[in-house]
Parts: C-alpha cells; structure tokens; sequence
C-alpha cells in the first residue's frame, strides 16, 4: 500500500514538474528592421484605421504625418520605405525601449507555459492547432496586438513603460491570443464565424480555463451572447465545433 501511495506521489510531482518545465514561449525584440516594417504596413493602412475608429501608435513627428497623408492618396513609394527605414534608425528605434516590456512577459513566463501545457492536454472532439513554440513580438507600434495563425506568433503592444494596452498582466493578452490562434481554422474558417461571435468565443474559452489562474479576465460585451447558452463550464468547450456548428446553421 505504502509503495503504490510512493508511486502516485511521484507521479503527481513528475507532471506538475512537465507542466512547469515545458518551455512553449519566445519572447522577441523587433530589430530596426522589424519594427520599420510594421510601422510601414500599419502608414500604409492609417485610413483604415482611422474611418474604423482604431487607436494607432506611430512614432511622432511632421514626417510621419507626411507619410500618413500620402498613404491617404496612395502615393507610397519605395523611396518612401527608404526614407522611413533611415528615419526609424537614426531617430526612433531603442533597442532599450522594450526591456520592461520584456521583463513583464518574462516574468509570466512560468504561468503561460502551464496554460499552454493545460490546453494541449485537455480532451476535444476537434482539433486545436497548437505550436511547440509560439513567438511573442513585442512592437511600440500599431493599432494593438494580432495574431498569425499559420507561424504561432502573436505581435503585442507595449510601451517604453512596460504598460500593455487592456490588461496589466500580459498573459491576459498572450493566452487570448494563444486561443485565437488554435480555434482559428477549426472553427473560425471552417464556420465562417463573424469577428464579433469569434472574440466571444475565446473570451468564454480563456474564462473557462482559467479564472482562476487569470482572477483579472474578462469577457468582452460586443452584443454577441449566442454561444453563452452552450458554454457554462469547461466540460463544455468538448463540443465547441458542435455548438458552433449549430449556431451558424441557425442564420
């Protein structure tokens, strides 16, 4: 008795030990490359942004605004890129700008990697895209974070400060992400699932999961309730494909 109670023991501390130890997180500073290309591509969007009420961060400065007003008439050039690629270099980019950004995310590491490893064992009647290791880039720029579902990366805001945009605690922001990026062909393109229905999804997922890991998380009000019906406890998220499924036939 004595050594099956020893056995059971063991075996407890040697998965909370995998949990904890399993490294599924690589925190990136952009280079003057990196940072130069996405401040490039969210200029050559500002008018999206702007007619959609967006909140963009751009360096500042009348050059900028020059760009922004050219983007505006579709008048980029590749000059233009040139001048902005010296621009960021000799006048913007910090490499010192993201080390509390950094460190932030850094210190979650831990909880991060026990959420990751929790979903990647939980049981599904669909598939959950899942990466071994997912990429966060951190930008001072844009209209806040996204996710690429077909690299595993997740680009997230923050601030010389170290402060992110909704949330305090970045592992808020990175799991949410996490989760888009795992329900995005499955369910999302599989169903054709409208941006509003999406974000209740994984914001009903996340709060499942984990209110208890994330006391803080909170579920957006964007008028979309469909699928509170079906999800009350993480049993259900089993069926999720099975839920959405019968929401969107019902349109």
């Amino acid at each position: 008795m004595k050594c099956e109670f020893y056995v059971l023991v063991m075996t407890i501390l040697l998965i909370s030990c995998e949990i904890k130890s399993q490294n599924r997180i690589q925190i990136n500073i952009p280079t003057v490359d990196d940072e130069t290309d996405y401040i490039w591509r969210t200029i050559q969007d500002i008018d999206f942004f702007e007619k959609n009420g967006y909140q963009v961060n751009l360096p500042e400065g009348a050059y900028i605004e020059l760009l922004k007003n050219k983007a505006k008439t579709k008048c980029l050039s590749d000059y233009d890129y040139e001048t902005l690629k010296t621009f960021i270099k000799d006048s913007v980019y910090k490499k010192s700008d993201y080390k509390k950004g950094y460190h932030k995310i850094e210190k979650q590491r831990s909880l991060i990697n026990e959420m990751v490893s929790i979903i990647h064992k939980s049981e599904r009647n669909w598939d959950f895209k899942m990466f071994d290791t997912y990429q966060i880039n951190l930008t001072l720029y844009g209209p806040g974070g996204s996710y690429n579902p077909d690299e595993g990366s997740i680009l997230i805001y923050t601030t010389p400060n170290g402060e992110f945009k909704q949330y305090k605690n970045p592992a808020n922001t990175i799991i949410h992400e996490i989760v888009h990026i795992g329900i995005e062909a499955s369910i999302v393109t599989k169903y054709n699932v409208p941006h509003t229905l999406k974000e209740r999804i994984v914001d009903t997922f996340v709060f499942l999961h984990f209110n208890t890991h994330l006391p803080k998380y909170r579920i957006q009000d964007m008028g979309e309730k469909r699928i509170d019906q079906y999800l009350k406890t993480k049993a259900d998220l089993k069926d999720l494909s099975r839920f959405v499924g019968i929401i969107m036939k019902s349109n």
